[in-house]
């Protein structure tokens, strides 16, 4: 008793991206309730369902026992788009949509890093692509070409 012990893992709730997609999902919610009656079983009920998916998505992988489906499939991106078109209907207001916008670009990025580092676990022969050990900076514009996408590995 008294015992502390230490895990050599880490619980989903203790992702902090886990967190954040859990708080916006809570966020969504409030939001898209105060949307035209009308709203309701359309553009409310689908932003509800996919603000939901994404940390519904990590913590049912966080479980699994192969590294590289730990991640695989996340995607909050879909979330984005249900916004703008809220926007477009003016349910919420452009900065609305740019502050929702940019905590989910981010939650997007930290998804993307996630995944990288669990690459890094995989032995070399099979990992998806060459991970660079060091970081580049984001932005919006990359492409491509641009460093930090994966580079794929030559066959």
């Amino acid at each position: 008793m008294g015992e502390v012990l230490t895990k050599s893992y880490m619980d989903v709730e203790d992702l902090e991206v886990y967190q954040k997609l859990c708080r916006l999902h809570i966020e969504i919610c409030d939001l898209s309730h105060a949307w035209p009656s009308e709203e309701r079983y359309e553009i409310g009920s689908q932003i509800r369902r996919s603000s939901n998916s994404s940390p519904a998505q990590l913590a049912e992988k966080n479980d699994d026992r192969h590294v590289r489906n730990k991640i695989e499939g996340v995607n909050a991106a879909e979330t984005i788009h249900h916004l703008f078109m809220a926007r477009e209907k003016a349910y919420v207001t452009a900065d609305v949509y740019a502050s929702f916008r940019a905590r989910y670009k981010e939650c997007i990025r930290m998804l993307n890093g996630l995944e990288k580092t669990l690459e890094r676990k995989l032995p070399e022969g099979e990992r998806r692509w060459v991970v660079r050990e060091h970081s580049e900076s984001y932005n919006d514009n990359t492409g491509p070409t641009d460093p930090g996408w994966p580079v794929l590995p030559e066959t």
